[in-house]
């Protein structure tokens, strides 16, 4: 994988299904409206008890973004504080993250692949860069992604796979 697919699949990707959370919270508003439910009831959803609601899946998949962003091109971005309570905060956490992500450019991830990662809770071991990416950053990404979804596909919202897939860039 060369630094380009690097920056391809970490801020292309991860731009386009940030975009696709916004569409599924359309969809969970529109749902709430129509059965005259709260949308806090949604916001506040999880799967299991020991999971997160959906507040913090987005949380999640918005930091996953950005702190990935930051390991693989030295950049350091402004925190949030995890203290989005309501649709607008959500939606604008998602905006700042993809306002963030929109900034960088494909030679800001020149020498992503060999870069050492390490994180705390991985008691002195890393990955290359390359490794980071495939192995823990998109897939956790992925998963704070699909989680949201599915807390609102639980919850009676009518998403299908199309809405998670989201649009093609088909060629005629």
């Amino acid at each position: 994988m060369s630094d380009i697919s690097i920056y391809e699949i970490t801020v292309t990707q991860v731009i386009k299904n940030l975009e696709h959370l916004k569409r599924f919270i359309d969809k969970g508003k529109s749902f709430a409206e129509s059965k005259k439910i709260e949308i806090d009831v949604l916001l506040n959803a999880r799967l299991a008890p020991d999971q997160y609601n959906f507040i913090r899946q987005i949380q999640s998949a918005c930091d996953t973004a950005k702190l990935g962003a930051a390991r693989l091109t030295g950049k350091q971005f402004q925190a949030h504080e995890d203290k989005e309570k309501t649709l607008s905060e959500v939606i604008d956490r998602i905006d700042s993250v993809v306002g963030i992500l929109k900034e960088l450019k494909p030679e800001d991830y020149k020498e992503a692949s060999d870069k050492k990662i390490s994180l705390p809770r991985w008691e002195g071991k890393s990955l290359t860069g390359k490794e980071y990416a495939l192995h823990h950053m998109i897939p956790n990404f992925f998963f704070h992604i699909v989680t949201a979804y599915d807390i609102l596909r639980h919850n009676g919202v009518e998403l299908a796979k199309k809405d998670y897939l989201g649009d093609f860039p088909f060629k005629s």
